[in-house]
């Protein structure tokens, strides 16, 4: 959710900013509401967990003053919630005296800053006014960013960390220009999609875009699919065919994976560019057109170039503009946003999972979304979207658990999912697994403490009969029927 800011020019000169407090106890609700008031702040209130949450989802805030223990829906639960969908509201977690451990549990789960009770107002006030401050100016940073990129329309490269933000605007200087472009970047990172951006918000988007995968081409079949080929020009040439290059005239034709193209048809390639005209197979005459090149590579291509395998001055022609993609695992703040927009089109595809207005409310839980934020992703965006099919397609509640994610993803990152009660832990158990049996433990032995009753048990626990639910399917915990021994 982005930083909302004051609803009305008017609304602005008579506040400095709107803050919601979550606190159950009555006393602190009304002085913190009294503080802030008289320092000029508009003050929200919610004297629970589930009111905080519902109220935070119905509009922005500037900051929110949360309480860490509450009954019901805890401090820590809602932090975990709302950082789910709003990863940048600042939230200032209200402690307990000694409870400084937990305190720095929240900061690690998305918490801005924590302040213990008793605390020091003027101190309070100071922070509430530095942070609020620094997210306007940061939202204004980021605004003027955004509208540069949404200037051009990108709709489909999805990215808001800073290095996606400054590729997006190279992307919207470049588009009309007549410059060659060399696209850089790993398998899966996207670069056809940054191409045919390229290509839509160029002065050529009333025209063809050619793509031509380089690779799947034997070098005498490549060469006729660019340049055609007139009839007899070999034993099976019929007819005349127009090349990609003739079709793509007034155009842009992409060459992905262009390190693999042959030194023969480089050589052809270098003319094109040069000279804007190609001989067809078997022809005499040559052709004119008028086409841009994009070109797209996962190598090296200057290494080929000095390793013998690419011409350097068709290097050098190609490499006029170059855009490098960044993998996946240096733009993971991108991960969520990411899943969201695939979660959107798969649970379309499906028709599974939607809201009255055709979007996506599935989700992937707090454990599955830190699994994906800390995996490498060697197949970069191209592996997450086949994960969130997946989670699509397996997911029975709008939350998608663990254990939807690929075996071969939990066992890159040292995760496997031990179910039920059977056994000890592998002396090698990831954090991931040991936490995971120790919940299992738990809920288990106060569950046959509360006489198998869920309700009893979550009462105890301090935690809703939802949550417990959604643990007790997650963890396997076998259930027995009350009096059952």
């Amino acid at each position: 959710m982005p930083l909302e800011m004051t609803a009305s020019p008017s609304a602005e000169a008579q506040n400095k900013g709107s803050v919601l407090v979550v606190d159950d106890e009555l006393d602190i609700r009304e002085g913190l509401d009294m503080l802030l008031t008289g320092a000029g702040y508009a003050v929200d209130l919610a004297q629970n967990g589930l009111e905080g949450i519902r109220k935070m989802g119905a509009r922005g805030y500037d900051l929110v003053l949360l309480d860490l223990m509450m009954p019901g829906l805890d401090g820590m639960q809602v932090l975990q919630d709302v950082r789910q969908r709003d990863t940048e509201t600042p939230i200032f977690m209200i402690t307990a005296y000694g409870s400084v451990e937990a305190a720095v549990e929240a900061l690690k789960n998305g918490a801005s800053d924590y302040f213990s009770k008793p605390w020091d107002n003027e101190k309070l006030l100071i922070e509430i006014d530095r942070m609020i401050a620094r997210r306007r100016l940061e939202y204004e940073n980021v605004h003027l960013k955004r509208a540069l990129v949404e200037r051009y329309s990108f709709p489909n490269i999805i990215g808001k960390s800073e290095r996606m933000v400054r590729m997006l605007d190279l992307v919207g200087q470049v588009a009309s220009a007549r410059s060659t472009i060399l696209i850089t970047g790993e398998t899966g990172t996207g670069k056809e999609l940054v191409a045919k951006a390229i290509h839509a918000n160029s002065p050529r988007a009333a025209h063809l875009f050619v793509a031509v995968n380089s690779g799947s081409l034997p070098p005498d079949l490549l060469e006729s699919t660019l340049f055609g080929h007139v009839r007899g020009a070999f034993t099976s040439a019929v007819q005349s065919k127009k090349g990609y290059f003739e079709v793509a005239d007034r155009g842009t034709i992409f060459f992905d994976e262009v390190g693999t193209i042959g030194p023969e048809t480089q050589i052809k390639l270098l003319r094109v560019i040069q000279e804007k005209e190609f001989t067809p197979l078997g022809a005499t005459e040559p052709v004119k057109v008028d086409v841009r090149i994009l070109a797209a590579t996962n190598a090296d291509l200057f290494q080929l170039v000095k390793d013998g395998k690419f011409r350097e001055d068709l290097y050098y022609r190609l490499d006029v503009i170059k855009i490098a993609l960044p993998p996946l695992r240096e733009r993971k703040e991108d991960i969520p946003l990411l899943a969201a927009h695939f979660f959107d089109y798969y649970c379309r595809e499906n028709n599974k999972f939607l809201d009255s207005a055709g979007h996506a409310v599935l989700r992937f839980s707090p454990d599955a979304l830190q699994i994906l934020m800390e995996h490498a992703w060697p197949g970069n965006v191209r592996e997450l979207e086949n994960v969130v099919e997946r989670a699509v397609v397996l997911a029975a509640e709008p939350v998608a658990p663990v254990e939807v994610l690929p075996d071969a993803l939990l066992q890159a990152n040292g995760i496997r999912l031990t179910r039920g009660e059977g056994g000890p832990l592998p002396p090698d158990a990831s954090l991931f697994e040991i936490v995971n049996d120790y919940e299992r433990q738990i809920i288990s032995q106060r569950l046959e403490q509360c006489n198998w009753s869920q309700t009893e048990t979550a009462e105890s626990l301090h935690v809703p009969l939802s949550t417990l639910n959604q643990k007790i399917k997650r963890l396997d915990v076998k259930i027995r029927k009350r009096g059952e021994a």
